[in-house]
């Protein structure tokens, strides 16, 4: 009878760890308003601590939530072209980007979380070589970023002209005879904008139609409850 009321008096730290990261994943799913006050708060508080050396893993993972209070939340002020501009480029850090983009379809990323991604890369690429030792693009990688351009807003739009740049700079490795893989990625990264200023093309005649349809049942964010500021929450004093 005694071990129906036994309970589990210990409890290792690798477990309760568990629990609190399941927890987390929760909030960072954004499936209720409470989760997403959750993760604002979260947000906010990685914005007021900074990002660092130390810690830039845990702001990468935030820019995977598809819901824009909180990347909001995690920006404050800043530019999202230098949001990680004080982080040195490095493997893990473009490889992760580059999975984003991936997992996002057309039209579905969020444009300030784009914006980070993209500030990325031009501190990557800015010298091009230089880049692609850090992490040296496939052609999907290539057709991850280029599936994002919007053709409806042309050269003049901040988002389109940062990949269109982004490209080019790709595009500047050819002919460096470096290795095939290089080679490849150049020229796809050349026939992506120069379809891309055509008028005469399309971006899907150069990348797979599947990659360049949108989401047709894209959810809405979940909104945040509206909440009273504390003072009127509270009433007058008396």
């Amino acid at each position: 009878m005694e071990e129906l009321f036994e309970k589990k008096q210990d409890w290792t730290d690798d477990e309760v760890q568990r629990i609190e990261y399941n927890l987390l994943k929760g909030i960072l799913g954004t499936r209720s308003s409470e989760a997403v006050e959750a993760a604002i708060t979260y947000a906010s508080y990685l914005n007021f601590t900074g990002i660092t050396n130390g810690n830039y893993p845990v702001f990468l993972n935030i820019l995977t939530v598809r819901n824009h209070h909180v990347i909001d939340a995690l920006l404050g002020t800043r530019d999202p072209f230098l949001f990680m501009s004080s982080i040195q480029p490095n493997y893990f850090i473009v490889a992760t980007c580059f999975s984003i983009l991936t997992k996002y379809r057309k039209g579905e990323i969020y444009p300030k979380t784009l914006g980070i991604i993209l500030g990325v890369y031009q501190a990557t690429y800015n010298s091009p070589l230089d880049g692609y030792r850090i992490y040296p693009p496939s052609v999907a990688d290539v057709n991850a970023l280029g599936k994002h351009l919007n053709e409806e807003k042309g050269q003049d739009d901040l988002l389109n002209r940062s990949i269109l740049d982004i490209l080019d700079k790709l595009s500047s490795l050819e002919g460096q005879n470096v290795d095939e893989d290089m080679e490849d990625l150049a020229v796809h990264a050349h026939n992506i904008r120069n379809n891309f200023f055509d008028t005469t093309k399309r971006l899907v005649d150069v990348i797979p139609e599947v990659l360049l349809r949108p989401e047709p049942n894209l959810d809405k964010d979940v909104q945040p409850r509206n909440r009273l500021p504390l003072a009127e929450a509270e009433g007058p004093k008396a």
